[in-house]
């Protein structure tokens, strides 16, 4: 109850005499008070949901309702108000009944002089018991919250011994080979062999900057913070698949592309050029060279959302690989030669924009990658 403001004391009382006796006593006592009287079931229902009582003074038996029903009806409402039984001669049987079910305290008739002093009590007590649940209310989202850090923590700590180990591997074997294949060179070979060779370098040099990228993508991501830009999403879809085809001239796919863009499109363009380069070259990489490859990208951008559907006729995905295919570093064929970053980047870029994706494949009948990002 707000201080200063008149306490709301709800009577079910059939009796507007012994009503008016409890009003004179209150007054007599000084108590600011408005008061409503009900003596039956529906008078009561509405009233705790329009009155809004602070207090709720109920005698027991009235011709069609009692105090138990009463009480049960606070119960299913979750009433804040304490309730205090008001009533002739009770036994102390009845009287523990009705604590159990909710009551507050009980007042007999023939003693009302305690009614003040009963109903400060109750007040202070659901104050106290409020502020208590409150307490522990808080007490749990805060438990909520170290767990969920905790959970976080013991993600990085393994993300980062895994990104150690994976990182040295996948950084030192291009260069290894890279090394060797220097000294082949210095062997004096000439021709075809020597053609061969720098084209072997090339390889392991574009792997280890795939591997690099992938790095720098990891790390922007997770530090930098969301940037909205308007961006013309076939633009940077021809763009992006410019830039694929440079990098692997040797493959060749029909591409598709389908755009509705009746709305602005304002969202992280990094983020989601990084996406499209993920997403696409998987879908070049993995393109079946026994089939005439095409990749369709259908893109729809609504008032609230971008939504992205990339759907090739490539190798597939095993099903046993497929709940692992957005894990740290996993790579699910050798025909991957990447750092077995892009769907965990992909995903992990997803989760920073608050938006979904959905890969659905099967082995040797290619792959459909959907995902979604929030139009700002």
């Amino acid at each position: 109850m707000e201080k200063g403001r008149p306490l709301k004391i709800l009577m079910l009382e059939d009796n507007p005499d012994d009503a008016g006796l409890i009003e004179r006593l209150l007054k007599k006592e000084q108590v600011n008070f408005i008061s409503e009287r009900v003596d039956t079931r529906n008078e009561f229902d509405n009233s705790i949901k329009r009155f809004v009582p602070d207090v709720i003074l109920s005698d027991h038996g009235m011709p069609e309702f009692n105090s138990i029903e009463a009480l049960k009806i606070c119960s299913r409402e979750r009433v804040m108000a304490p309730f205090i039984l008001v009533t002739g001669t009770v036994s102390e049987e009845f009287a523990a009944t009705c604590l159990k079910l909710g009551a507050d305290d009980y007042i007999l008739k023939s003693n009302l002089s305690r009614l003040p002093s009963a109903i400060h009590r109750a007040l202070k007590e659901r104050k106290l018991e409020y502020l208590k649940r409150e307490a522990r209310r808080a007490l749990r989202n805060q438990n909520k919250q170290l767990l969920k850090a905790n959970e976080q923590l013991v993600k990085i700590n393994h993300e980062l011994d895994k990104f150690v180990y994976s990182v040295s591997h996948n950084l030192r074997g291009p260069l290894t080979s890279v090394m060797g294949l220097v000294n082949v060179a210095k062997l004096g070979i000439s021709g075809p062999e020597l053609a061969s060779v720098y084209d072997m370098i090339n390889k392991s040099i574009i792997r280890l900057d795939d591997t690099l990228q992938e790095i720098l993508d990891y790390s922007r991501n997770a530090r930098n913070e969301i940037e909205v830009e308007e961006i013309d999403l076939e633009s940077l879809i021809k763009s992006t698949i410019e830039s694929l085809e440079i990098r692997y001239p040797e493959k060749s796919i029909n591409w598709i592309i389908r755009v509705e863009q009746q709305r602005p499109l304002k969202t992280d363009k990094t983020r989601l050029s990084v996406m499209l380069t993920n997403l696409l070259s998987n879908a070049i990489v993995y393109s079946d060279h026994e089939k005439e490859s095409f990749v369709k990208i259908s893109g729809t951008v609504t008032t609230d959302h971008l939504n992205v559907s990339i759907k090739d006729n490539g190798i597939g995905i095993r099903g046993e690989v497929m709940p692992r295919v957005f894990e740290m570093f996993y790579r699910g064929t050798e025909v991957s030669q990447g750092a077995g970053l892009g769907l965990y980047i992909a995903k992990e870029i997803i989760n920073r924009v608050s938006g979904t994706i959905e890969i659905t494949s099967e082995a040797g009948n290619g792959t459909t990658v959907v995902f979604t990002m929030p139009n700002a």
